[in-house]
């Protein structure tokens, strides 16, 4: 999977749609890869702004000076114009993010807490059975991120180490099959090698989860 961290990252925009689209006064939304989009019909955009600008209008009584694209997108956005670009950084308006991007998400990796369930139903169904023989979420989030397609939308920095993230999964399958021959191995080597797994005296949800991964 690819990290696209919003403090490096700088998302450009075509100038003249986007000014077309605030004109047309209805929720939008940018992507990471910089489209405009007001219809996600799949529900699978990661995005950067979703969201309605607000236009201000002058009046005889109340004139006001020109309003810039930085005002409308106000001091979470860092917003550079040229004659046919904007230029964004959005890494201030993570939290904002967190909520919009979460629904579509395969897994939120943004609290202390760590990674703590799938969005996927038959991912999350693997998950919960790896847990009966010690394998957790963030065991199977790593292999993940080193094995599978996709995307980690993320705010990281090296010093103060800090991260938050979320997971987005571009092949549910081959993430199951790469997440299921991993635990299938795991877990044989473990009931040779350890004790305390012996078939024998696993209790009812282990011998569920051995069925799981085909495990005899």
């Amino acid at each position: 999977m690819k990290k696209f961290n919003l403090f490096n990252e700088i998302i450009t925009v075509d100038k003249n749609i986007l000014l077309q689209t605030i004109n047309k006064n209805e929720e939008f939304g940018i992507t990471i890869e910089g489209d405009i989009i007001t219809d996600d019909a799949k529900g699978n955009a990661i995005y950067i702004f979703k969201g309605k600008l607000d236009i201000q209008t002058n009046t005889h009584l109340a004139p006001q000076k020109p309003q810039t694209l930085q005002d409308m997108f106000g001091t979470n956005y860092q917003i550079v114009e040229d004659d046919k670009r904007v230029l964004i950084k959005a890494f201030s308006a993570w939290q904002s993010l967190i909520e919009i991007n979460t629904p579509n998400a395969s897994y939120d990796d943004t609290t202390a807490d760590g990674v703590a369930e799938f969005g996927n139903k038959e991912l999350e169904n693997l998950g919960w059975n790896a847990t009966e023989f010690n394998i957790d979420y963030r065991d199977l989030v790593e292999l993940l991120e080193e094995k599978c397609q996709g995307t980690i939308l993320c705010i990281e920095q090296e010093e103060p180490y800090q991260f938050s993230g979320l997971g987005f999964i571009a092949d549910n399958k081959e993430a199951y099959n790469t997440l299921f021959n991993y635990c299938q191995e795991k877990i044989t080597k473990l009931m040779n090698e350890d004790n305390e797994f012996v078939k024998e005296t696993l209790e009812d949800d282990e011998l569920e989860a051995l069925k799981f991964f085909k495990i005899d």
